[in-house]
């Protein structure tokens, strides 16, 4: 195959997802999104932001809810194996955010404006333990699991960025703190402004 057909191959299938987004958009139902209750919001912002103390005081790295994305991540790699070495070892990663992205896509779809607000914070709070983790690829001291090997260790030296570990580490775990402060924000935001629509 040339390298013409390839690319007009590979923009047509851009083109067809592109198709399929836009139609199932235009499928989606009309709805107003669901305002939570008040007492609904003053739960999960005393939930959020104590999370965010609780992270933000905790001497260990490994907060109670990477308990369960390491779970994910770890399934993450015989699901991604399928599509060689690198995928395999950066399908812990995809998948420990792709669950919860997924499911705030879910709770979009249905205009949920508390089950986005969760995946979303949830999906951020990743990003703190993968920036830890990417941070270690060169001194290889967090625990691990499964095969013992290092996932970012071997992704940074394929991609010759090992000596860019602990910068790399630090703009993920920022971007998730940012992320989840952000979230926080636009619950609030989206309380107040469906709680002015009629």
């Amino acid at each position: 195959m040339t390298r013409s057909a390839a690319t007009r191959k590979s923009r047509a299938r851009i083109r067809g997802v592109r198709e399929w987004i836009a139609a199932l958009l235009e499928n989606r139902p009309e709805e107003n999104w669901r305002r939570p209750s008040t007492a609904a919001l003053v739960a999960w912002l005393v939930f959020f932001l104590g999370f965010l103390w609780y992270a933000a005081k905790s001497e260990d790295d490994f907060l109670f809810l990477d308990r369960l994305n390491l779970v994910i991540h770890e399934a993450g790699h015989p699901l991604f194996s399928f599509f060689g070495d690198t995928m395999n070892i950066l399908g812990g990663t995809l998948l420990e955010l792709l669950v919860p992205l997924g499911i705030a896509v879910y709770f979009w779809w249905h205009r949920h404006t508390a089950g986005v607000a969760f995946c979303l914070f949830w999906f951020f709070e990743n990003f703190l333990y993968i920036g830890t983790y990417m941070a270690d690829a060169r001194r290889v001291t967090l625990p691990l699991v499964g095969s013992g090997e290092h996932d970012w260790e071997i992704l940074f030296s394929q991609w010759r960025v090992l000596h860019l570990d602990q910068k790399i580490g630090g703009m993920t775990r920022t971007l998730g703190w940012w992320g989840m402060a952000l979230t926080v924000v636009w619950l609030v935001w989206m309380w107040r402004r469906t709680s002015s629509s009629p």
